[in-house]
C-alpha cells in the first residue's frame, strides 16, 4: 500500500495520484481541502487482493461467485446499536465529504463507489452500482440504466426512497455488480461469498452493517444533466437527463474511510467486469466444458473476454462463441482457447491465435448486434455493433500437424543464481 505524504486536492489531483498508482492500494489523510479526512483508493484493484480478502485462490474465485449466485443465503441481521455504519450522524452537506472531481471534463464531483439499495413490496430488495454527480449540498443526479432500479422506480410511481453505501465490504461490492434476475437480493449472494452483517434502516431497507457510510434519500421526478463522466472505456460518457436524488440523512462509522473508485482504472474494471464472468461461464458450460473466463482489462473489462474450454467436439469452439455472447450481452469480441492456454496471459492467448487460427475458417463475425452504450464505436443512437468471435482451439484431429505447445522442465530460479 502507498500512503501519501504530500497533500492532494480533491479537484483532479487526487484522482491523478490514484491513476499514477493504478494496481496498488493508496491511502491518505492528506486531502488538501479536508486535512484529516481518511481516503482510500485502488483498494480491490487486483484479483489477488480480492482473493486474499475472501480467503480463496484465483482459481477458486469464479467458482465461488457461481456458487454464491446459485446458492444465496440470508445475511446476519444485527440491531442498530451493533452496526458500525450507524455509529455517527452528520449534517446533510456533501461539501463536507471528500468527494473527488476525477477528470477535467467531468460534469462535477462524483460518487463513484456507491451502491444504491432499493426495496419493492413484491420484488424485495435490489443492490446496484450507480454513479452520482453532486449538484448541491443535499442533491445528486443519478445515472440510472434501464435495469432493476429503473423498474423499481417505475413500480413506485416515479419516485422512490432509497439508501446507498460507500465503503462496503468486497463481497457486497461483487454481489452488487452481478447480473441476476430481478427479485434476487444481492445481499444474499454477498453472504454466500463471505459472512455479511446487515442492519435495517427506518425505511425497511437493509444495508451492510460494516460499511463506512450510509446515505438515505429519495429519487425524485426532477431531471438534471448528468455528465460528462469517464466510464469503463476510459472515454467520456455523454450528457443525459437523469433523475435527481435528494439526500435526507448521512450516517457513518466514528472514524470512517472514504472509498474512491477511480473511473476506468483497474479497480473499476475488476469490480464491474469480473462479476460478468460467472454468467459467461454458465452459458458456455451448457454447450462445452468451460475451464475459465477472463473479461480482460485491455477490453475495458466489459467488451472483450477470453474463454477456456476442454474441447470434446470439433464445433465446441464455435458453440462457445455463441454462448459467450449470450452470457454477456455487451460483449463485443471473444476468443475461445484450449485448456492448455493461460487465459490471463495476453501473450499466451496471442500465441494460440497465431498458431491455431485460420481467419477464413475460425473467425465468426456477427453484424447488426445489440451492443453497449459504453462502446464509443457503436451506433450513437441504437448502440448497434458488429461482434467477432475467434475460435483459437486446436483441431481434435491434427492431420499430421503438431499444435502442442512445448513444455520445459520445471525448475526454481533461485537454485541457479
Amino acid at each position: 500500500m502507498a500512503e501519501l505524504t504530500k497533500p492532494a486536492s480533491l479537484k483532479l489531483e487526487l484522482a491523478g495520484v490514484m491513476a499514477a498508482f493504478d494496481g496498488k492500494p493508496v491511502y491518505t489523510e492528506r486531502v488538501a481541502e479536508m486535512p484529516g479526512a481518511k481516503v482510500a483508493g485502488n483498494v480491490f484493484c487486483t484479483r489477488e487482493l480480492i482473493c486474499e480478502y475472501l480467503g480463496i485462490t484465483r482459481e477458486q474465485l469464479i467458482p465461488a461467485l457461481i456458487s454464491a449466485i446459485n446458492k444465496p443465503s440470508e445475511p446476519e441481521a444485527v440491531d442498530a446499536k451493533d452496526a458500525p455504519v450507524l455509529e455517527a450522524d452528520m449534517p446533510v452537506d456533501l461539501s463536507k465529504l471528500p468527494i473527488p472531481w476525477h477528470a477535467e471534463k467531468d460534469g462535477g464531483a462524483y460518487f463513484s463507489s456507491a451502491v444504491v439499495i432499493a426495496k419493492d413490496k413484491e420484488l424485495g430488495q435490489n443492490c446496484s452500482f450507480h454513479r452520482m454527480m453532486v449538484i448541491g449540498k443535499d442533491r445528486v443526479v443519478v445515472r440510472i440504466l434501464h435495469r432493476h432500479l429503473d423498474e423499481f422506480i417505475k413500480r413506485a410511481g416515479g419516485e422512490l426512497d432509497v439508501a446507498f453505501v460507500v465503503g462496503a465490504p468486497i463481497n457486497f461490492l461483487l454481489a452488487s455488480a452481478c447480473s441476476v434476475e430481478i427479485g434476487k437480493d444481492e445481499t444474499t449472494i454477498a453472504n454466500s461469498l463471505a459472512h455479511l452483517r446487515t442492519v435495517r434502516l427506518e425505511s425497511g431497507i437493509e444495508v451492510p452493517a460494516d460499511a463506512e457510510f450510509v446515505f438515505e434519500g429519495k429519487i425524485t421526478r426532477e431531471l438534471a444533466d448528468e455528465g460528462p463522466f469517464v466510464d469503463l472505456t476510459e472515454t467520456y460518457d455523454v450528457v443525459r437527463k437523469q433523475q435527481v436524488m435528494k439526500i435526507t440523512r448521512i450516517r457513518h462509522r466514528r472514524d470512517p474511510i472514504w472509498h474512491i473508485l477511480l473511473p476506468g482504472a483497474l479497480e473499476h474494471k475488476i469490480l464491474m467486469g469480473m462479476p460478468r464472468e460467472p454468467t459467461i461461464y454458465n452459458e458456455v458450460n451448457k454447450v462445452a466444458y468451460c475451464t475459465g473466463v477472463n473479461v480482460t482489462p485491455g477490453g475495458c473489462s466489459w467488451l472483450h473476454a477470453v474463454v477456456g474450454i476442454k474441447k470434446a467436439k470439433e464445433d465446441d469452439g464455435k458453440r462457445a462463441i455463441t454462448a459467450a455472447f449470450a452470457g454477456h450481452k455487451s460483449l463485443k469480441h471473444v476468443v475461445i482457447v484450449d485448456d492448455d492456454i493461460d487465459i490471463y496471459s495476453p501473450a499466451s492467448v496471442e500465441w494460440a491465435i497465431a498458431t491455431r487460427v485460420q481467419a477464413d475458417k475460425d473467425v465468426v463475425i456477427l453484424k447488426g448486434q445489440k451492443g453497449s452504450s459504453l462502446d464509443p464505436s457503436a451506433d450513437a443512437h441504437t448502440y448497434a455493433t458488429s461482434k467477432m468471435g475467434i475460435d483459437a482451439t486446436k483441431p481434435l484431429q491434427a492431420h499430421g500437424k503438431n499444435f502442442e505447445k512445448a513444455k520445459w522442465m520445471a525448475v526454481k530460479k533461485e537454485d541457479y543464481v
